[in-house]
């Protein structure tokens, strides 16, 4: 009896095995379905490739403490938060390579490219229409069918996004705090370069001021002129200027004049340390108060926030997730795009008085002039 079983078992095995050579799945048709081969881990997809993006600077670069800053400080965090592949670049000293550099970059396959300042206007347009695949910003240009030759207006289908900004808004909160915190009725406004662009500056921080008082004096000077775009990296000038202005009695000072703006925080020290009084500066785009020596912080009174960081984190972020849109996007107070800093402490008192100007700017309560 157990040399029959071992027999049939035998006979079993036999049979089994035949199966499998005949490709039998027991469907009868002698086909075969094998079961997915699988690891300990499971099947997963390759990871796919990190967003690439490119961020080529204004002169000045990385380290101005100012609008390029600024500019890094987004690009940092999209770094961090999404994990993309970044690069950056940095113009000479004449700015005559942009070109070069955005063409580097596209050449490399780039997914975004991003020009920091309104001069790459003329050749992100140029270079956007040889790279129809490449998807490029840029920070403060206006680019519309007058930019460059067979360019024209955006679109949000378009591979290009002008990221703009309520300055004025954004300078009427200054000047609005310039204005409550003077106690000599005079102030002044630098400029780095004497441009429509910088004058929306100049019209929202003199708006805000003659709201308060209407009687200010309000000094106003540019470091330099059309075509020469020095004045945005000129220290040595800005605190000429500076001193001048506090020399003939003004006490609050607001810049915009990127790099240059270096040389008015050292005015306000010299000049309160002359005159045993206080003297205040205000810085522009990002909050100098944090990036400015120790010494010079006690003269910081606030800064205009022109969060470039805000729009270009915010592209970086649309790329990432497939949501590239292009056209005009205007960061103003409504979107957090523009504001003010409180560092330092020194306007907490106005604080609520300067809310209530924002929001009667949000509202439509108050129109801010763009234009001197």
């Amino acid at each position: 009896m157990i040399k029959w079983l071992r027999w049939i078992a035998v006979l079993a095995i036999v049979a089994m095995v035949a199966a499998a050579c005949n490709g039998d799945n027991g469907t009868g048709d002698g086909t075969t379905t094998a079961p997915p081969t699988t690891t300990e881990a499971g099947t997963t997809e390759p990871p796919p490739e990190p967003t690439t993006v490119g961020l080529v600077y204004d002169i000045g670069g990385r380290g101005d403490l100012s609008f390029n800053d600024s500019a890094a400080a987004g690009h940092d965090q999209a770094t961090q938060d999404f994990g993309i592949e970044p690069q950056e670049l940095e113009p000479n000293q004449g700015g005559t390579n942009r070109e070069e550099l955005m063409r580097l970059l596209a050449d490399q396959g780039t997914d975004l490219i991003i020009g920091v300042g309104f001069l790459f206007s003329e050749t992100v347009c140029k270079v956007a229409q040889d790279y129809p695949e490449v998807n490029f910003a840029d920070v403060d240009g206006f680019i519309d069918a007058t930019t460059c030759e067979g360019g024209s207006d955006l679109t949000e289908d378009s591979n290009i996004a002008s990221l703009l900004f309520a300055e004025h808004q954004g300078s009427f909160l200054v000047g609005a705090a310039a204005a409550m915190k003077s106690t000599t009725g005079h102030i002044g406004f630098i400029g780095g370069v004497e441009i429509g662009l910088i004058q929306k500056f100049e019209a929202g921080f003199a708006a805000g001021a003659r709201h308060v008082d209407p009687d200010i004096t309000i000094d106003v000077q540019y470091i330099s002129q059309p075509p020469d775009f020095s004045g945005f990296n000129d220290p040595a000038k800005g605190k000429e200027i500076a001193a001048g202005m506090y020399d003939g009695g003004a006490d609050v000072v607001y810049h915009a004049a990127g790099g240059s703006g270096a040389g008015l925080f050292e005015a306000a020290k010299e000049a309160s340390d002359a005159a045993g009084e206080q003297r205040w500066a205000i810085g522009v785009d990002s909050d100098q108060y944090q990036s400015a020596p120790p010494e010079l912080q006690p003269y910081i009174l606030t800064s205009m926030l022109k969060r470039v960081d805000v729009s270009v984190y915010e592209s970086i972020a649309a790329q990432v997730d497939g949501n590239f849109v292009g056209g005009y996007l205007i960061f103003d107070l409504a979107r957090d795009g523009v504001g003010y800093s409180t560092s330092g402490g020194f306007v907490d008192d106005i604080v609520p008085d300067l809310e209530e100007l924002k929001a009667a700017i949000i509202s439509g309560e108050i129109e801010v002039p763009d234009a001197v």
